[in-house]
């Protein structure tokens, strides 16, 4: 996952690839956020938080479905919480306030696909700051063919 290069214009029809995405992705990661690839209608993004961290209380405008890989996490979505780990699935719709934080000894770790696009199709993001920081200047956008 190290060396995958994402798309960073409008995506060609063929297909892309991430084998054993559910099993092998690692339980430590570089990147609080790191784009893997930008579609028409959806984005993979994968998402490392780190112990004690946690995403930020936020709303989209899109979809969001949310794979955890490994960790362990507390999602709260409207005010309800929910304990999330390996294995689960979690879908967002637009407009509704979420957050997820890391509850465990590990870091959380996940992928999630926004429909249509969230991010800039190149993005990656070290830390929730710079992530924070991007956001708010206007530097992560999704694509406007997205």
């Amino acid at each position: 996952m190290a060396d995958f290069k994402p798309n960073s214009g409008i995506p060609k029809h063929e297909m892309v690839y991430f084998p054993k995405m559910t099993t092998s992705l690692p339980s430590t990661s570089g990147e609080f956020r790191k784009v893997l690839f930008t579609g028409l209608y959806s984005q993979v993004v994968l998402m490392t938080i780190p112990v004690g961290g946690d995403i930020g209380d936020e709303v989209h405008t899109v979809d969001q479905a949310l794979t955890f890989t490994s960790g362990q996490g507390k999602a709260t979505i409207n005010g309800k919480d929910q304990d999330v780990g390996a294995g689960d699935l979690m879908v967002v719709p637009a407009g509704t306030q979420h957050q997820f934080i890391n509850t465990g000894p590990t870091p959380l770790i996940l992928y999630t696909i926004y429909s249509p696009a969230e991010h800039k199709p190149t993005t990656v993001h070290h830390t929730k700051e710079e992530g924070d920081k991007e956001e708010d200047q206007g530097i992560d956008e999704a694509p406007e063919w997205s």
